[in-house]
């Protein structure tokens, strides 16, 4: 099975398991999702969801969360790990989204990757999710799959996501990310991985 017979029944196999996924992490606006996806950072998006259920009944926009101290906001986000790290950020990134971008979240790489604690993936997620623009963040699972499926040979991020944004259609990318964690916390795990429960691994391995 070449590469493009692979990405259609990749493509095929998760619109059928995960048809139309929601954004898994809980927000109502852009600077909200930005926030939400620096907290997830080794968290998961249940803990995550629950942390932002509070914190953003404190400060639910960037004004109001730069009057709060690190240790204020560190307290609330605790439960996501990194809470000092985390806090530092966030009430940076507040802030600075005051003085450079009148309060707004930028829609651009440049903007959103010039903001404290925000890299490249977590700007993609933004971008793709928040401003509807083409992105293809790739987190652990994403990494994890495309060399279990053989789609790209490098184990850098960054050249994973220049593999698969050429194997996939652009217009793919907004469902598909989130279709390939969901399908990798559910049949392709990094721990106790069973080919013959995984369809995708299972397909593959027989052809």
């Amino acid at each position: 099975m070449n590469t493009s017979e692979k990405a259609i029944f990749i493509l095929e196999t998760l619109n059928k398991l995960f048809p139309k996924p929601p954004i898994p992490l809980s927000h109502a606006d852009p600077y909200t999702l930005l926030i939400a996806v620096m907290l997830s950072a080794q968290c998961t998006d249940l803990v995550v969801n629950r942390v932002t259920e509070a914190l953003f009944g404190v400060a639910d926009n960037p004004r109001a969360m730069s009057l709060l101290s690190e240790s204020q906001i560190g307290e609330i986000i605790r439960p996501c790990g990194l809470a000092n790290h985390k806090a530092k950020a966030i009430l940076a990134t507040s802030k600075l989204l005051l003085e450079n971008f009148h309060g707004r979240v930028p829609d651009s790489f440049e903007g959103l990757e010039s903001l404290p604690g925000v890299g490249h993936k977590t700007a993609s997620v933004v971008m793709a999710q928040a401003f509807h623009r083409a992105a293809f963040p790739v987190d652990t699972h994403i990494a994890r799959l495309s060399q279990r499926w053989e789609l790209s040979e490098s184990a850098d991020v960054r050249r994973i996501e220049e593999c698969l944004k050429k194997i996939f259609p652009v217009e793919t990318w907004h469902d598909l990310h989130i279709q390939m964690i969901e399908y990798g916390r559910k049949y392709c795990p990094a721990r106790g991985h069973i080919v013959k429960k995984c369809p995708i691994c299972l397909k593959f391995s027989l052809d």
